[in-house]
């Protein structure tokens, strides 16, 4: 078998993540966090859809992390932002950061809001 290395060109990739906190290219970040190919920073949570709704226009889906778990997204949530034209993708945060990083070498126009696992 042969692998072959993926290149995110200047996109940033999630490189890791661990209890509460995430790995994005440069940046340690702690707690809930926003990542888009272009930045990577923190997230308000749940009740927080201006981060998202920001990108507007730069994005077609926001791949919503859970946390450990996947979990319902809170319909207001889900609603502001599909009304604005963003699908939302819940999942467990691990799958999010997964998933993030193949849409991403894809070149898919996606961002990540993620929960961190534990603290």
């Amino acid at each position: 078998m042969r692998l072959i290395e993926v290149s995110y060109g200047a996109a940033q990739a999630i490189e890791g993540y661990g209890p509460g906190f995430f790995r994005v290219g440069p940046h340690l970040l702690r707690g809930a966090s926003l990542v888009t190919p272009w930045d990577a920073g923190g997230w308000g949570g749940l009740t927080d859809t201006a981060g998202p709704l920001a990108l507007v226009g730069r994005i077609d889906v926001l791949l919503l992390g859970m946390g450990a778990a996947i979990a319902p997204v809170p319909r207001g949530f889900r609603d502001v932002l599909e009304a604005a034209g963003i699908g939302v993708e819940p999942m467990s945060s691990p799958a999010a950061c997964r998933t993030y990083n193949v849409l991403l070498g894809e070149g898919r126009r996606i961002a990540a809001a993620l929960l961190p696992v534990g603290a």
